[in-house]
């Protein structure tokens, strides 16, 4: 197959618990089945999570060169042959084989069922759903369906198509591989591929329309969070924008039409029209704003500017008890996740369980006005725009008057009865991003961020400083997040402070990068110190070996 000839600095790292599934990019996708696939411990087989997990096992030799390892392809050369891997299908997974290779299916920790007619069969008759592995010489497909007469069909079909298996597997790689297209390429190989790798990210957990959601949609993982979560959305259509903004779009008014009739938009939203109680940080009309920037479509503001007026506002009316222009994040007694509403699940911000006037809800709903005025001024509507620019503005007084401790020059939670909670948070970093934030202010964030005794770590930027209490890798309670990064710079960069946000830029990338060559995987959340690797990080509790990726599940 010379075909992989074509393609350089592709990923090609093997990393246990990367997503294998199809991409709505190439067609019609079912979140409902739970067909997704992980790549396992063993380089080449698969673990693949329905609700009672399978195991494919290829036994392929020890000695083999990965060429290609994306989403939804595999593969790699051996001194025996070629190894690959893909999907024909959102439910048929086909492969090629060097001659000779042993490959098994089999329920997890048990054994494989013997063969029947080159055919091995799982059915897990409590939810109704079935996997079936066929071989026929060096070719094999693995399908599922409903039945296990489905599930055969399907597998049976690949192996006795008039089109010659190799012809299909060429075929379908190239349908995979052809969205890849729209990437730049980056002068640095080592560069290039990790875009490539990240974009593969995207790419895999791009839905097609299915159940309620009539349009594209993502997700911030097929595994195991699997549905659309509002905030987690928004921020991928600010990659996407730049490389299909019509897709991004796509993204965006996914969340918008799953508004509810009170004006709330709930934080995690599943196909089958059920959602979640809570909201989540609101950042869709910055997302609408920057996709229009791309775009240039007014049908999208039209539609977006009546939802998020009515969204923003349902945020004023339910998420501001004391009535003083300040935000508050609905809280829980849940100790390990006392405001999965804030996005910041379990950060020591939340321990004392109390209502807070929060910093980054605050900080996002003013910035949220401030993009709605511009969205309703761009369409001439003049009124709205003044109303959600006054708005913006009063909010925006309030974060740096109540806000700001000007002993400790840092942006704190507020309690009731007026105390700061002095927990130096991210969040505290977040004013960045308004056009008032006084001159002052930004001087001593910059500080903040430059001080190795808070911010200034390893692996910048921390969840919380370093010194604050409890401090450690679970998630908000000290680790370094991608996406919160991603918005300091922003802030740093709006505000004139381009060095830093270019410094921290590119520290950001160094370990990304460092990680991803050492485990084949993209993380969320980094260690800030540097002293543990990101797959020994807490999560909601301690480390757990061996590496079970449903143990992250929190929705």
């Amino acid at each position: 197959m010379n075909l992989f000839n074509r393609f350089a600095n592709f990923p090609d790292i093997w990393g246990e618990g990367a997503l294998f599934a199809y991409s709505g990019m190439d067609g019609p996708t079912n979140t409902c089945s739970h067909f997704v696939a992980a790549l396992a411990a063993q380089p080449f087989s698969l673990l693949i999570h329905t609700p009672r997990r399978r195991f494919l096992h290829m036994a392929v030799p020890e000695k083999n060169h990965p060429i290609l390892i994306t989403g939804d392809v595999i593969a790699a050369e051996t001194h025996q042959g070629l190894i690959v891997t893909t999907f024909e299908s959102w439910h048929t997974i086909v492969g090629l084989l060097p001659a000779g290779t042993p490959i098994t299916l089999a329920f997890e920790a048990q054994e494989p069922p013997l063969f029947d007619d080159d055919c091995q069969t799982t059915w897990d008759p409590e939810h109704h759903d079935a996997i079936v592995l066929c071989v026929k010489d060096q070719f094999w497909s693995l399908a599922y369906g409903t039945t296990v007469e489905q599930a055969t069909i399907r597998a049976r079909n690949f192996l006795s198509a008039d089109e010659t298996f190799e012809a299909i597997i060429l075929r379908k790689i190239r349908e995979h591989l052809l969205p890849y297209g729209v990437l730049p390429q980056l002068k640095i190989p080592e560069k290039d591929q990790l875009l490539k790798k990240c974009f593969s990210v995207m790419k895999v957990n791009t839905l097609s329309s299915e159940g309620v959601n009539v349009g594209y949609w993502s997700t911030p993982d097929r595994v195991p969070h699997r549905h659309m979560w509002l905030w987690d959305s928004v921020f991928h259509t600010f990659g996407m924008n730049s490389l299909n903004p019509e897709l991004s779009w796509e993204f965006l008014k996914a969340v918008l039409e799953r508004q509810c009739e009170d004006g709330m938009i709930p934080h995690m939203m599943r196909t089958d029209g059920t959602a979640s109680q809570i909201t989540q940080p609101p950042v869709l009309a910055w997302g609408v704003w920057e996709n229009y920037q791309v775009l240039k479509d007014k049908s999208t503001i039209a539609y977006a500017l009546p939802k998020l007026e009515r969204y923003l506002a349902w945020n004023l009316t339910y998420r501001d008890k004391n009535n003083n222009h300040l935000l508050e994040w609905h809280i829980t007694q849940n100790p390990i996740s006392r405001s999965g509403e804030s996005g910041m699940d379990n950060s020591q911000r939340f321990d004392t369980a109390l209502t807070l006037d929060a910093v980054d809800f605050s900080t996002f709903q003013a910035l949220d006005m401030a993009y709605t005025a511009e969205i309703a001024e761009e369409l001439h509507e003049y009124d709205r725009a003044t109303m959600w620019r006054t708005r913006a503005a009063q909010m925006s007084a309030q974060i740096h008057n109540q806000l700001w401790d000007a002993q400790d020059e840092f942006y704190y939670d507020r309690m009731m009865d007026g105390g700061y909670t002095h927990i130096k948070a991210v969040s505290g970093f977040l004013p960045l991003l308004l056009q008032d934030i006084p001159s002052d202010h930004v001087l001593a964030l910059v500080a903040h961020l430059g001080d190795i005794t808070e911010f200034n770590t390893t692996f910048p930027v921390p969840s919380v400083a370093s010194g604050t209490p409890d401090w450690s890798t679970d998630m908000w309670r000290g680790a370094t997040w991608i996406n919160m990064n991603y918005l300091v710079m922003v802030g740093l960069h709006k505000q004139g402070h381009l060095d830093e946000a270019a410094r921290l830029k590119e520290k950001t990338l160094y370990y990304v990068e460092k990680y991803y060559r050492q485990y084949g995987v993209i993380f969320e959340f980094y260690d800030a110190k540097d002293k543990r690797p990101p797959v020994a990080c807490d999560r909601k509790g301690q480390h757990q070996v061996p590496y079970n990726i449903r143990n992250k599940m929190d929705s």
